[in-house]
């Protein structure tokens, strides 16, 4: 279909009350082409009319693939995707870069969002959970378009260890970190597995326990009886309504929770958590973005400090709140279970060592991690 004929197309069924059918489109495209278009043609030119009309458009059925986590548009004829081992280039793209502006700006308004040269930017969760990322031009030479697709993770220890993400005795020392309630944080970088990990882990949870998730979309969907599952919410057009993960914290708290869970430790929320673990919540857990263990400590100080925190505060909050870090690590392999480092105090500040690491180089926690473990380190 042409960019003029698609485009009186869609003027037309703009006008049409409700959603039109493949039928509806049919018709449409058989008089806007004046009847010269044979069958065949026409079966194209609804398919492209609804691509463009429906849901995610031509990036649609990339969305659906298996394992597809990521789908992103950089230019009309560069739509990439990751499927977990890396970016892959498609052979999916579209006429012009006005076709990708179209889809961004409808999918953002059906997010309740605006996405114009006012507002030329958005990151908003669709109705279906996928998170939209766009950027107009000219804040970027052209628009560019990320949908990351929401994947519940349901994987236990067990499926995880079967594909080989968790290397030597690491099982065993996670299922004891659950077990004797430890506090923890499981780190990696972007697209490491860090939820699928947080959720294996939440399933070894005793199912006479309570847990309550707080999370921007519901990814954790571990096996266990009983988890309340919390989520935030973006302000309406007109800037209110919003509800935050440091809400959703505070809430959480008032629920009798045995386990406090934050999917994604971000902003102000951390000073909640680190309290909370500090008032006799034992066992709580999130995931924190780190490229490795050791820079844990600046990350939570980064965050507690810009939430108002004090350094030396966010430091001793932070010491005696947690006492694992759980990191992945990301190759061209796959993801696995990389680190398992222990916090410590030195002098004023908090530092992460080495328990156990999967290439078995030195661990100068290992003796500290193993005793947080079988009990010894005290409840």
């Amino acid at each position: 279909m042409t960019a003029s004929l698609l485009d009186r197309v869609r003027s037309r069924l703009a006008l049409e009350p409700g959603l039109p059918t493949q039928a509806d489109v049919a018709a449409v495209v058989r008089q806007e082409s004046g009847g010269l278009l044979g069958d065949d043609d026409v079966l194209r030119a609804v398919r492209d009319a609804v691509d463009e009309l429906a849901g995610a458009g031509p990036l649609e059925p990339l969305l659906r693939l298996p394992g597809v986590t990521d789908v992103l548009v950089a230019a009309p004829d560069r739509v990439w995707i990751d499927r977990g081992a890396g970016l892959e280039l498609t052979g999916v793209g579209f006429p012009d870069d006005d076709a990708v502006r179209r889809l961004a700006v409808r999918l953002a308004g059906a997010a309740g969002r605006r996405l114009d040269d006012a507002a030329p930017w958005v990151d908003v969760g669709l109705p279906d959970g996928t998170r939209l990322h766009a950027v107009l031009a000219p804040v970027a030479g052209r628009t560019c378009l990320s949908l990351r697709v929401l994947r519940r993770c349901s994987r236990s220890l067990a499926d995880l260890e079967a594909l080989g993400a968790l290397p030597g005795e690491s099982p065993a020392l996670l299922r004891a970190l659950v077990r004797r309630r430890r506090a923890f944080l499981v780190t990696g970088g972007t697209g490491s597995g860090k939820t699928t990990v947080l959720s294996a882990l939440l399933g070894e949870v005793g199912p006479d326990e309570r847990v309550l998730t707080c999370e921007d979309a519901a990814e954790l969907a571990p096996a266990h009886p009983h988890v309340v599952s919390l989520l935030t919410r973006p302000p309406n057009v007109e800037g209110v309504g919003q509800v935050t993960l440091r809400d959703l914290v505070r809430q959480a708290l008032r629920m009798r929770p045995d386990r406090l869970v934050v999917g994604e430790v971000r902003g102000a929320e951390v000073g909640d958590l680190l309290a909370a673990l500090n008032t006799g919540h034992d066992g709580g857990c999130g995931t924190l973005h780190a490229n490795r263990p050791a820079e844990v400590p600046a990350r939570l100080e980064a965050l507690g400090v810009a939430a108002g925190l004090d350094r030396s505060a966010v430091h001793s909050l932070t010491a005696a709140a947690l006492h694992v870090v759980v990191h992945l690590r990301r190759t061209s392999e796959g993801r696995r279970v990389d680190e398992l480092g222990v916090l410590r105090r030195a002098g004023e500040w908090v530092v992460v060592e080495p328990g156990w690491r999967a290439d078995g180089g030195p661990c100068p926690a290992g003796d500290r991690l193993r005793a947080l473990l079988d009990g010894s380190a005290g409840p």
